[in-house]
Protein backbone atom coordinates (compact mmCIF):
# COMPACT_ATOMS: atom_id res chain seq x y z
CA UNK A 1 0.00 0.00 0.00
CA UNK A 2 2.90 2.34 0.78
CA UNK A 3 3.83 2.68 -2.89
CA UNK A 4 0.24 3.66 -3.68
CA UNK A 5 0.47 6.82 -1.59
CA UNK A 6 2.09 9.61 -3.61
CA UNK A 7 2.34 13.18 -2.37
CA UNK A 8 1.28 15.64 -5.06
CA UNK A 9 0.64 18.82 -3.07
CA UNK A 10 3.07 20.10 -0.47
CA UNK A 11 1.73 22.42 2.24
CA UNK A 12 4.64 22.65 4.73
CA UNK A 13 8.07 23.85 3.54
CA UNK A 14 10.50 26.40 5.00
CA UNK A 15 12.69 28.69 2.89
CA UNK A 16 15.54 31.08 3.65
CA UNK A 17 12.91 33.54 4.88
CA UNK A 18 12.87 31.44 8.07
CA UNK A 19 15.72 33.34 9.70
CA UNK A 20 19.14 32.35 11.03
CA UNK A 21 19.76 29.65 8.46
CA UNK A 22 16.74 27.66 9.66
CA UNK A 23 15.50 27.27 6.11
CA UNK A 24 18.33 26.34 3.76
CA UNK A 25 16.87 26.84 0.27
CA UNK A 26 15.64 29.82 -1.71
CA UNK A 27 12.05 29.88 -2.90
CA UNK A 28 13.12 29.38 -6.50
CA UNK A 29 15.25 26.38 -5.53
CA UNK A 30 12.22 24.94 -3.74
CA UNK A 31 10.01 25.49 -6.78
CA UNK A 32 12.55 23.87 -9.09
CA UNK A 33 12.84 20.85 -6.79
CA UNK A 34 9.06 20.53 -6.59
CA UNK A 35 8.82 20.61 -10.38
CA UNK A 36 11.48 17.92 -10.67
CA UNK A 37 9.42 15.76 -8.31
CA UNK A 38 6.28 16.33 -10.39
CA UNK A 39 4.33 18.06 -7.63
CA UNK A 40 1.15 19.87 -8.60
CA UNK A 41 1.38 22.37 -5.73
CA UNK A 42 4.27 23.73 -3.69
CA UNK A 43 3.71 26.00 -0.69
CA UNK A 44 6.16 28.21 1.17
CA UNK A 45 5.29 28.23 4.87
CA UNK A 46 7.97 29.98 6.84
CA UNK A 47 7.74 30.47 10.58
CA UNK A 48 5.54 33.36 11.64
CA UNK A 49 7.23 36.57 12.86
CA UNK A 50 6.49 35.80 16.50
CA UNK A 51 9.25 33.18 16.56
CA UNK A 52 12.25 34.90 18.11
CA UNK A 53 14.91 32.84 16.35
CA UNK A 54 13.38 31.65 13.08
CA UNK A 55 10.40 33.83 12.25
CA UNK A 56 10.12 35.74 9.00
CA UNK A 57 10.66 39.46 9.50
CA UNK A 58 7.38 41.36 9.24
CA UNK A 59 8.84 43.81 6.75
CA UNK A 60 9.71 40.89 4.46
CA UNK A 61 6.19 39.46 4.26
CA UNK A 62 5.19 41.71 1.30
CA UNK A 63 8.63 41.12 -0.24
CA UNK A 64 8.07 37.38 -0.13
CA UNK A 65 4.62 37.87 -1.65
CA UNK A 66 6.16 39.77 -4.57
CA UNK A 67 8.81 37.11 -5.09
CA UNK A 68 6.25 34.32 -5.15
CA UNK A 69 4.02 36.23 -7.56
CA UNK A 70 7.01 36.69 -9.86
CA UNK A 71 7.83 32.99 -9.72
CA UNK A 72 4.21 32.10 -10.45
CA UNK A 73 4.57 33.92 -13.76
CA UNK A 74 7.91 32.27 -14.50
CA UNK A 75 6.78 28.73 -13.67
CA UNK A 76 3.23 28.25 -14.89
CA UNK A 77 3.35 24.45 -14.76
CA UNK A 78 3.03 24.28 -10.97
CA UNK A 79 0.81 25.99 -8.41
CA UNK A 80 2.95 28.09 -6.05
CA UNK A 81 1.31 29.21 -2.81
CA UNK A 82 2.41 31.52 -0.02
CA UNK A 83 1.42 30.25 3.38
CA UNK A 84 2.89 30.69 6.83
CA UNK A 85 3.39 28.50 9.87
CA UNK A 86 1.94 30.88 12.40
CA UNK A 87 2.61 30.61 16.13
CA UNK A 88 0.29 30.62 19.10
CA UNK A 89 1.55 33.56 21.18
CA UNK A 90 -1.13 33.96 23.85
CA UNK A 91 -3.36 31.79 25.99
CA UNK A 92 -6.46 33.62 24.82
CA UNK A 93 -5.79 32.14 21.40
CA UNK A 94 -3.69 34.97 19.96
CA UNK A 95 -1.54 34.20 16.93
CA UNK A 96 1.39 36.15 15.49
CA UNK A 97 -0.20 37.11 12.16
CA UNK A 98 -1.86 40.52 12.32
CA UNK A 99 -5.15 41.25 10.58
CA UNK A 100 -3.51 43.61 8.10
CA UNK A 101 -0.95 40.91 7.20
CA UNK A 102 -3.44 38.16 6.40
CA UNK A 103 -4.07 39.55 2.91
CA UNK A 104 -0.57 38.50 1.83
CA UNK A 105 -1.09 34.80 2.51
CA UNK A 106 -2.94 32.20 0.49
CA UNK A 107 -3.46 30.27 3.72
CA UNK A 108 -2.33 30.15 7.34
CA UNK A 109 -1.10 27.05 9.14
CA UNK A 110 -0.79 27.13 12.92
CA UNK A 111 1.14 25.31 15.61
CA UNK A 112 2.63 25.56 19.06
CA UNK A 113 6.37 26.29 19.04
CA UNK A 114 9.13 26.86 21.55
CA UNK A 115 11.04 30.11 21.17
CA UNK A 116 8.11 32.43 20.52
CA UNK A 117 7.55 35.85 22.04
CA UNK A 118 4.36 35.55 24.12
CA UNK A 119 1.97 38.46 24.56
CA UNK A 120 2.08 38.37 28.36
CA UNK A 121 3.80 36.77 31.35
CA UNK A 122 0.85 34.52 32.11
CA UNK A 123 1.05 32.92 28.67
CA UNK A 124 4.82 32.47 29.07
CA UNK A 125 4.21 30.81 32.44
CA UNK A 126 1.50 28.52 31.11
CA UNK A 127 3.65 27.34 28.21
CA UNK A 128 7.13 27.11 29.68
CA UNK A 129 6.79 26.79 33.46
CA UNK A 130 3.79 24.47 33.66
CA UNK A 131 5.36 22.23 31.02
CA UNK A 132 8.42 21.82 33.22
CA UNK A 133 6.31 21.34 36.35
CA UNK A 134 4.07 18.67 34.82
CA UNK A 135 6.25 15.87 36.24
CA UNK A 136 5.23 16.95 39.76
CA UNK A 137 1.86 15.27 39.60
CA UNK A 138 -1.13 14.28 37.52
CA UNK A 139 -3.17 17.31 38.57
CA UNK A 140 -0.51 19.71 37.27
CA UNK A 141 -0.22 17.75 34.04
CA UNK A 142 -4.00 17.73 33.55
CA UNK A 143 -4.15 21.49 34.17
CA UNK A 144 -1.40 22.06 31.60
CA UNK A 145 -3.12 19.92 28.96
CA UNK A 146 -6.45 21.65 29.59
CA UNK A 147 -4.92 25.12 29.26
CA UNK A 148 -3.02 24.20 26.10
CA UNK A 149 -6.08 22.64 24.52
CA UNK A 150 -8.36 25.56 25.40
CA UNK A 151 -5.81 27.91 23.86
CA UNK A 152 -5.60 26.03 20.57
CA UNK A 153 -9.39 25.71 20.42
CA UNK A 154 -9.73 29.49 20.77
CA UNK A 155 -7.08 30.08 18.11
CA UNK A 156 -8.81 27.75 15.66
CA UNK A 157 -12.21 29.27 16.34
CA UNK A 158 -11.00 32.87 16.02
CA UNK A 159 -8.85 32.49 12.90
CA UNK A 160 -9.19 30.89 9.48
CA UNK A 161 -6.60 28.12 9.86
CA UNK A 162 -5.95 25.74 6.97
CA UNK A 163 -3.74 23.16 8.73
CA UNK A 164 -2.81 22.61 12.37
CA UNK A 165 0.85 21.58 12.23
CA UNK A 166 2.25 18.63 14.22
CA UNK A 167 -0.50 18.76 16.88
CA UNK A 168 0.76 17.38 20.18
CA UNK A 169 4.44 17.76 19.34
CA UNK A 170 5.82 20.78 21.17
CA UNK A 171 3.41 20.62 24.09
CA UNK A 172 0.73 18.17 25.17
CA UNK A 173 -2.88 18.72 24.16
CA UNK A 174 -6.10 16.74 24.26
CA UNK A 175 -6.12 15.39 20.70
CA UNK A 176 -9.76 14.32 20.99
CA UNK A 177 -10.89 17.89 21.70
CA UNK A 178 -8.57 19.30 19.05
CA UNK A 179 -10.05 16.94 16.46
CA UNK A 180 -13.58 17.89 17.51
CA UNK A 181 -12.70 21.54 16.98
CA UNK A 182 -11.03 20.87 13.63
CA UNK A 183 -14.24 19.19 12.50
CA UNK A 184 -16.21 22.33 13.41
CA UNK A 185 -13.72 24.78 11.90
CA UNK A 186 -12.90 22.69 8.82
CA UNK A 187 -9.22 22.66 9.79
CA UNK A 188 -6.93 19.97 8.40
CA UNK A 189 -4.78 17.94 10.82
CA UNK A 190 -1.17 17.36 9.81
CA UNK A 191 0.69 14.06 9.97
CA UNK A 192 4.17 15.54 10.12
CA UNK A 193 7.13 13.67 8.65
CA UNK A 194 9.81 15.58 10.57
CA UNK A 195 8.11 15.23 13.97
CA UNK A 196 6.32 12.14 15.38
CA UNK A 197 2.89 13.78 15.54
CA UNK A 198 0.23 13.02 14.72
CA UNK A 199 1.24 9.64 16.12
CA UNK A 200 -0.50 6.40 15.17
CA UNK A 201 -2.62 6.63 18.32
CA UNK A 202 -3.47 10.27 17.63
CA UNK A 203 -4.47 9.50 14.03
CA UNK A 204 -6.84 6.81 15.28
CA UNK A 205 -8.40 9.19 17.81
CA UNK A 206 -8.75 12.00 15.28
CA UNK A 207 -10.24 9.73 12.63
CA UNK A 208 -13.37 9.29 14.76
CA UNK A 209 -14.31 12.82 13.70
CA UNK A 210 -15.12 14.19 10.27
CA UNK A 211 -11.71 15.75 9.69
CA UNK A 212 -9.26 15.72 6.82
CA UNK A 213 -5.54 15.07 7.09
CA UNK A 214 -2.42 16.25 5.28
CA UNK A 215 1.05 14.77 5.00
CA UNK A 216 3.68 17.42 5.68
CA UNK A 217 7.37 17.01 4.92
CA UNK A 218 8.21 20.08 7.03
CA UNK A 219 11.21 20.35 4.72
CA UNK A 220 13.93 22.82 5.64
CA UNK A 221 16.05 21.93 2.59
CA UNK A 222 14.88 21.43 -0.96
CA UNK A 223 16.11 17.82 -1.03
CA UNK A 224 13.52 16.90 1.63
CA UNK A 225 10.52 18.27 -0.25
CA UNK A 226 7.83 15.60 -0.65
CA UNK A 227 9.66 13.23 1.69
CA UNK A 228 6.78 11.91 3.79
CA UNK A 229 7.89 8.31 4.26
CA UNK A 230 7.55 8.49 8.05
CA UNK A 231 4.08 9.97 7.73
CA UNK A 232 3.01 7.25 5.31
CA UNK A 233 4.18 4.52 7.69
CA UNK A 234 1.99 5.97 10.45
CA UNK A 235 -0.96 6.27 8.08
CA UNK A 236 -0.67 2.61 7.14
CA UNK A 237 -0.23 1.45 10.74
CA UNK A 238 -3.24 3.48 11.88
CA UNK A 239 -5.50 2.07 9.17
CA UNK A 240 -6.58 5.57 8.12
CA UNK A 241 -8.72 5.73 4.99
CA UNK A 242 -6.34 7.47 2.57
CA UNK A 243 -9.25 9.22 0.84
CA UNK A 244 -9.22 11.53 3.87
CA UNK A 245 -5.73 12.81 3.02
CA UNK A 246 -6.00 16.03 1.01
CA UNK A 247 -2.60 16.13 -0.70
CA UNK A 248 -2.09 12.73 -2.29
CA UNK A 249 -3.24 11.14 -5.53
Amino acid sequence: MENKIKLTREYHVHSVYSRNNHGKSTIEEIVQEARSKKLKTISITDHGPGHIMYGIKRKLIPVQREEIDRLKEKYDDIEILMGVEANVIGYNGEIDIREEEKKYFDFINLGFHDGVRFVDKKSFYNYHVLKRMSWMGQSVREKMIDLNTNTMVKALENNDIFIITHPGDKIDVDIDRIAQTCEKTNTVMEINNHHPHLSVKEIKISSHYNVKFSLGSDAHHRKNIANVNNSIKRVIESGLDISRIINID
